[in-house]
């Protein structure tokens, strides 16, 4: 039940002012909210983590109030702590409401619900594939509408999640998002789409030979737990995907970079794919033969129907329906 926060009996044993009571309400708010922080965390049965959600008062919400976590409160939890059983019962059972804006105590701004941004940040590939099955079934304007999120200006420099899996280097969700519609023509704060902020980390990255050295200047936020070299595979990994989505090369910044040391993009990308980002050239054959069988695949039979592509198998792009 939500706590009682009726004035009660102090220790003179006088009326208990209207202070005081606010004060042990909120003390008893945040007891609760650390036991369902640790239950979430420790993967506790999915009954248990909602009766505590049901019967227990966590936080205060905009009107003054102690109240419960909505579904989209509990979802944050479970993204964080990768509870996957958690997260598909809310999604499965509150599908709009899971996914909509928190409360304000979990937010900087007004904009839609963070949770798919979230799930691209943590890695969540399995939590992330569960949200976009459910948003399959939303309409197109709300579908959209989550999927090209922009992220608050000050915490998340204005971007999509699509920003933030090439700022953090993440090729499956990537290619979940793109499969299922996130816009690839955005841009961020900062003037990039998510391709040039991607070759942007792309030239960063290769610049900085050691990881040691990404630290030193303050760039260490995928570097740290991630070779140098393969976080280099990685990003060109995530520019081949984006490849496939992206009918026209960079521009602006990227593209003066581009040609402003092209020995070094060169030897980096390959003389086509230099050549195509450039804007010397249109893509390849392959690449654009590989733009019209991706395309066929509808969001609705996302990423199940990749498999039926009349692709051998080393020319998949990636296994994305989670069974390898």
């Amino acid at each position: 039940m939500p706590w009682d926060t009726r004035p009660g009996r102090s220790a003179n044993g006088g009326p208990e002012g209207p202070g005081s009571a606010r004060l042990r309400v909120q003390k008893q708010c945040r007891k609760s909210s650390f036991a369902f922080y640790q239950a979430v965390r420790d993967l506790l049965p999915v009954w248990l983590l909602e009766d505590m959600r049901a019967s227990e008062a966590f936080h205060w919400d905009e009107r003054g109030r102690a109240a419960a976590y909505s579904p989209s409160e509990a979802l944050l939890y479970a993204l964080v702590h990768d509870h996957q059983a958690y997260a598909h019962y809310l999604l499965a059972t509150f599908p709009r409401r899971a996914l909509a804006p928190p409360s304000a105590g979990f937010r900087c701004c007004a904009a839609p619900g963070p949770h798919v941004a979230l799930a691209v940040r943590y890695n969540r590939v399995g939590i992330l594939r569960c949200i976009l099955r459910t948003v399959r079934d939303f309409p197109l304007e709300e579908r959209m509408r989550l999927l090209d999120r922009r992220g608050c200006s000050r915490v998340e420099g204005g971007g999509t999640s699509l920003h933030v899996a090439c700022e953090l280097a993440r090729p499956e969700c990537l290619f979940l998002l793109l499969g299922h519609g996130a816009s690839p023509g955005l841009r961020d704060g900062g003037g990039f789409t998510p391709l040039e902020l991607l070759l942007h980390h792309l030239g960063r990255d290769t610049n900085s030979p050691t990881a040691a050295e990404a630290s030193a200047t303050g760039n260490a936020a995928t570097t740290s737990t991630t070779p140098p070299g393969e976080l280099c595979q990685r990003r060109l990994m995530l520019l081949d995907l984006l490849a496939l989505y992206t009918k026209g090369g960079a521009a602006g910044p990227a593209r003066c970079e581009l040609l402003g040391d092209r020995l070094r993009w060169q030897r980096l990308l390959g003389e086509d794919k230099f050549q195509w980002l450039a804007g010397l050239a249109p893509p390849s054959l392959f690449v654009r033969a590989m733009q019209v069988l991706i395309t066929t695949i509808s969001p609705g039979r996302f990423p199940e129907a990749l498999e039926e592509l009349p692709l051998p198998p080393f020319l998949q792009p990636l296994d994305l329906t989670g069974r390898s």
